[in-house]
């Protein structure tokens, strides 16, 4: 499960950041959307470990 939380660590921050330097979402947005969907990134997280399993 490690080995997989990392790169989607990454994949998600990188994509958030991106879209803060193009101005779609700005720091302040970026802040309350993560607070907001936090746990949709957890069950996406949940997801992809069980269809690594199978």
């Amino acid at each position: 499960m490690r080995a997989s939380v990392g790169p989607i660590l990454l994949i998600v921050v990188g994509a958030l950041l991106l879209l803060s330097n193009l101005g779609l979402v700005h720091l302040g947005q970026l802040k309350s959307v993560l607070k907001q969907w936090w746990p949709a990134l957890l069950i996406l997280i949940g997801i992809l470990q069980l269809r690594k399993g199978s």
